[in-house]
């Protein structure tokens, strides 16, 4: 067993470099959300379009991924070998994020407006100690409060211009959104569903500024209802969503990292096998 602990961009893709000559037939990693971002937006360098199957031993701050692949928390690398023997994998898809300056970030969990702010209160949670199901709950519990009993000028409740253009028709949204939030996967921490139907391909929730009827949308969107009512208040959900350009005023985050406002290109990403419990 090989293990590699790279402590920079640089070593991270000279790891992958390395595993992809030995021609590795499982790639572990041992981390949260963002460390999973940062192989998977490193590893085609090294790898290709051909991945070997990837699992994840979860032990970050957030682990949304694991939770989604049904990992338990003690999962260690010789679980995940076994696994492996006895044909335990699935496929999941990135979104494939391309950005001005001609990189490509992959990850699972995509957000803008409201989910940046949001994201930036479950950085203060985990400075207290709270980490995955706690901080995601805690973050959300913040981000209505802060909604719901700011003034009329508060940032939460005026949104973020964002232009979205979809590149089969060409069609183009502009909108001061509350919040856009998108995923690839199927389950989320906590049980909670924003995504409603939540089909195969990259899912999307595009909530209005300033959001209405709040204390009643919330509890049915975290539930996963769509439609009806919530479509009409400006509460709207996208399935199976092909590519589209956003044009973002004030930046995005991708499983938990925020990064500046720009223009980028927001597609489904290739298939990768991961190994499952």
């Amino acid at each position: 067993m090989l293990t590699y602990a790279p402590s920079s961009q640089g070593e991270l893709a000279e790891t992958l470099a390395d595993l992809a000559a030995r021609n590795v037939e499982l790639l572990v990693v041992d981390g949260g959300d963002g460390t999973v971002r940062d192989v998977l937006t490193a590893a085609p360098a090294a790898f290709g379009s051909e991945l070997p199957p990837i699992a994840v031993i979860p032990s970050g701050k957030t682990n949304a991924l694991a939770i989604d692949l049904g990992v338990p928390a003690d999962w260690t690398v010789h679980d995940a070998k076994a696994a492996l023997a006895r044909g335990r994998t699935i496929e999941r898809s990135p979104i494939k994020i391309r950005r001005e300056d001609g990189t490509t970030l992959r990850g699972f969990l995509f957000g803008a407006g409201g989910f940046v702010r949001a994201t930036e209160l479950a950085q203060h949670t985990h400075a207290v100690g709270a980490f995955g199901g706690v901080a995601v709950g805690l973050s959300i519990l913040g981000a209505l409060a802060q909604t719901a009993f700011g003034a009329r000028g508060n940032p939460w409740r005026l949104g973020t211009r964002m232009e979205m253009m979809d590149l089969h028709d060409g069609a183009t949204k502009e909108n001061d959104l509350y919040l856009l939030f998108g995923s690839t996967l199927r389950r989320l921490p906590l049980g909670l569903r924003p995504l409603g139907a939540n089909s195969e391909g990259l899912n999307l929730l595009a909530i209005k500024a300033p959001p209405r009827l709040l204390p009643l949308a919330a509890p049915a969107i975290l539930s996963g209802r769509e439609g009806g009512w919530l479509e009409r208040a400006g509460y709207h959900h996208r399935h199976d969503v092909p590519a589209f350009q956003l044009r973002l005023e004030g930046g995005f985050v991708l499983d938990g990292e925020a990064y500046p406002a720009e223009v980028v290109t927001i597609r489904t990403g290739t298939p990768i096998r991961f190994v499952t419990a």
